[in-house]
């Protein structure tokens, strides 16, 4: 592992040896710079120790851009974080997979009987401060499928709604930011 891979030599010579391996670069150098160098290492590239070790190209690599960091440098939910971004981060918080297609719903799916919500960023239209973001009564029922759900897990800034209610709905409650853990 590499954690700042600078030009890429570090992962070039580990493909060319058919190791395993993860290299970390910030900024657009990543892809202007490694990227590159790497699909020239699998296209045959013969610098370096291509002739100690017969290096003729081959194989491959997964290149990633890790989006908008969901935490600041305080551990605090970050202010920029916009709904698609939370909404993976969400549903991999509670189930350890990754969220199937593009969230733009405040259902972000269901799983082994569960239904997760996330009131978040005016999802439901309403672009005040407090519009869409707040668990009451009117939103509850403008929720996608509520109706049908067994069990449903609602993310959002706060709940106006009872213990009673909640529990008769079988909701449970988790409040932005308090309930959004790191992973």
């Amino acid at each position: 592992m590499d954690s700042f891979l600078g030009s890429g030599t570090t992962a070039a010579v580990a493909h060319k040896m058919n190791r395993r391996y993860i290299g970390i670069e910030m900024g657009e150098h990543a892809q202007t710079h490694c990227q590159t160098r790497l699909k020239k290492v699998v296209d045959g590239e013969q610098g370096g120790i291509s002739k100690a070790v017969d290096w003729q190209g081959g194989g491959g690599f997964r290149f990633f851009k890790l989006g908008e960091a969901v935490f600041d440098e305080y551990g605090s939910l970050n202010s920029e974080i916009k709904f698609p971004t939370l909404a993976a981060h969400i549903w991999y918080l509670e189930n350890k997979t990754p969220l199937q297609g593009q969230a733009d719903s405040p259902l972000l799916g269901v799983d082994n009987g569960t239904a997760y919500y996330l009131l978040y960023n005016g999802i439901l239209g309403d672009r005040r401060p407090q519009g869409g973001n707040v668990l009451t009564s009117a939103v509850l029922n403008e929720l996608p499928d509520i109706q049908n759900q067994q069990k449903i897990v609602i993310y959002g800034e706060s709940c106006r709604l009872g213990a009673a209610r909640l529990q008769q709905a079988n909701i449970t409650f988790k409040q932005i930011p308090y309930d959004v853990g790191m992973l």
